[in-house]
């Protein structure tokens, strides 16, 4: 670590994970429902638990997100953070709003907006964080005069997802305008900017676990964006198949959505062949895992999974079934947990005391159960949501009739599901098993060579 104000970047991931095995709880909780009697029917029925879980999935992501923000400008700009405090303030001020949220979905305090339930007072702070946050970043930049494509990409990936949150703060008496505005926000982030900052963090990794040079890396940057961009910002059509819009969204959607897997197998291949040419040398081999699992299970959760279900000829069946779970739970862990988990992992030596750089056995079991529990969750969620696509679309049974026959898909989404639970339980153990550094070894710190490997020293563009 050689900035001090990097040391913020611990503490965001603290609460990343705090608010990660939150959600797990409410996961199990959520599932467990699909089983049978729930006792906790009155206080806290499906529709409560399930918004919590994905709300929780968003604040704990955004906020890991922050974290790694936070650790990679002060070294792409070779610069301390413009005002630690304000970093604090805006963790604290996220953090309460989270808490105040949850906790209002558990009384019923809510916008009714789903994945943007958030009350309006609510989203008023949401914006004042962004803009506490970028207000921060880009002093920084600004006053050191430097900038690189990574942080550039990285940074202009959470510009864009603030931006794209102010649609959330119009409310719309029309359901079918309510809900085409709807995925501006949602799915423009989560298919769109937040794919850039995803980009922006592996590009960040990938030069420093992979020794790449970072022109060449910074050029398949630019391929990636480009594709998302092009790909998903259409792609947004392949909500509106069936919300009251005009017939001409269809082909749009599924040609634009067909797309989408291209841009990210080219962030998987870019990902391998940059590790390839380095030998998978770099000390730090847990966060190699991380790093080159995130690209692998982006195109098998958001791409592969995706794909399958996203031509209006077959989402006319699949959606708002199981399907649609397999597809989100794949992609969401793939491309963006996976991502702040290895920027987790990446971090952790430098910014906590006694910890070896190449991992430990913990670690390394975290990883594989949670990939592990969650391809067996994916594959859980696909074949439930295949039989619910033929007895109920086909068929015509009922939904709870359908819902008993399914059970045994259920069993094996709790068991799948508590095997990724305890690789999740494991991460974040080890995460907090050894404090963070003190200042006065952050300071001893900053003098001491990098742990990446040597040959590429930062040829950055000059803002």
């Amino acid at each position: 670590m050689r900035y001090r104000s990097q040391s913020i970047a611990y503490w965001y991931f603290a609460i990343a994970m705090c608010l990660f095995g939150l959600q797990l709880v409410f996961g199990l909780l959520t599932a467990s429902k699909y089983l049978g009697p729930d006792p906790l029917l009155d206080f806290l029925p499906f529709d409560k638990t399930k918004a919590i879980h994905t709300n929780l999935l968003i604040v704990w992501v955004l906020t890991g997100f922050m974290g790694a923000t936070y650790y990679v400008v002060p070294e792409e700009s070779r610069s301390e953070i413009y005002s630690v405090k304000l970093a604090y303030i805006q963790l604290v001020t996220w953090t309460l709003m989270g808490v105040t949220a949850i906790v209002g979905y558990m009384f019923g305090w809510t916008a009714g907006n789903k994945m943007l339930e958030q009350p309006f007072p609510l989203k008023i702070v949401i914006v004042i964080v962004m803009l506490m946050f970028l207000y921060n970043i880009l002093m920084t930049i600004k006053r050191a005069g430097r900038w690189t494509v990574t942080e550039g990409v990285l940074v202009a990936g959470l510009a864009f997802a603030a931006i794209l949150y102010l649609p959330a703060l119009i409310e719309y008496e029309n359901y079918t305008v309510s809900i085409f505005y709807r995925w501006w926000t949602i799915h423009l982030w989560v298919e769109g900017v937040w794919e850039m900052i995803q980009g922006g963090l592996l590009a960040y990794l990938l030069i420093r676990l992979s020794g790449a040079d970072r022109e060449v890396m910074e050029k398949w940057l630019y391929v990636i964006v480009g594709l998302v961009f092009m790909a998903g910002i259409l792609g947004t059509a392949h909500h509106y198949y069936w919300v009251g819009v005009p017939h001409y969204w269809l082909p749009i959607g599924g040609f634009f959505s067909a797309l989408e897997p291209v841009a990210l197998l080219g962030m998987a291949m870019y990902a391998y062949f940059a590790m390839r040419r380095a030998g998978f040398s770099h000390p730090n081999s847990l966060a190699v895992h991380w790093t080159i699992g995130s690209t692998v299970f982006t195109v098998f959760g958001a791409g592969l999974l995706g794909f399958a279900h996203t031509w209006p000829s077959v989402n006319k069946w699949t959606h708002g079934t199981l399907i649609t779970a397999m597809h989100g739970h794949g992609a969401f862990y793939g491309a963006y947990a996976m991502t702040v988990l290895a920027m987790v992992s990446y971090t952790l030596p430098h910014l906590t005391s006694d910890r070896k750089v190449e991992g430990n056995s913990i670690g390394y079991w975290a990883f594989w159960m949670q990939v592990m529990g969650m391809f067996g969750m994916t594959l859980s969620f696909g074949t439930a949501g295949i039989g619910q696509v033929y007895l109920e679309r086909i068929l015509g049974l009922g939904y709870l009739d359908t819902q008993l026959k399914l059970q045994v898909h259920f069993l094996m989404l709790i068991a799948t599901a508590s095997v990724f639970a305890t690789g999740a339980a494991l991460f974040i153990w080890n995460f907090f098993r050894t404090a963070p550094r003190s200042v006065a070894a952050i300071d001893s710190s900053t003098s001491a060579p990098d742990l990446a490997p040597a040959g590429h020293a930062n040829s950055a563009a000059s803002g």
